[in-house]
């Protein structure tokens, strides 16, 4: 597996751990910066090699045409979370809005997120689960 698509299958995967135990109320700073800093990576990452993600052959119409943009706004709000919540762990104040509040919208377009990619997945049957999981859930998709 190339190291891109490693990295990237775990910082999503750990993303989405970290973001259940930090709306679940985690006070440990570690937590926070483990966020954080993942979050930056994914970011990171995405500006300087592209994302990962297409819309497969089997999308068509304006779901093709907003997926690529989708992407790009999960990607956006994940870096002004991920900011927000080193912000918070740097200064000792939010930005902008409490980090919990940060947490829950990222929460809220995760689910959505989610749920698209399981409808490509049961509907279309595009294998858009597989991208991302890991190898050994593969059999079971």
């Amino acid at each position: 597996m190339p190291l891109r698509r490693q990295i990237t299958i775990t910082a999503h995967w750990t993303l989405v751990v970290l973001l259940m135990v930090l709306i679940s109320d985690a006070k440990a700073a570690a937590w926070h910066w483990a966020f954080g800093l993942s979050g930056l990576v994914m970011v990171a990452m995405a500006l300087t090699d592209g994302l990962m993600s297409g819309p497969g052959p089997r999308l068509r119409g304006a779901f093709r045409a907003l997926h690529p943009w989708s992407h790009r706004l999960m990607y956006l709000l994940l870096g002004i979370v991920a900011g927000a919540a080193l912000f918070a762990q740097i200064t000792g104040t939010p930005l902008w809005l409490p980090t919990k509040t940060w947490y829950l919208l990222l929460t809220a377009a995760m689910a959505f997120h989610a749920i698209f990619h399981l409808w490509r997945h049961t509907t279309l049957y595009d294998g858009a689960l597989r991208r991302m999981a890991p190898r050994a859930l593969h059999k079971i998709l």
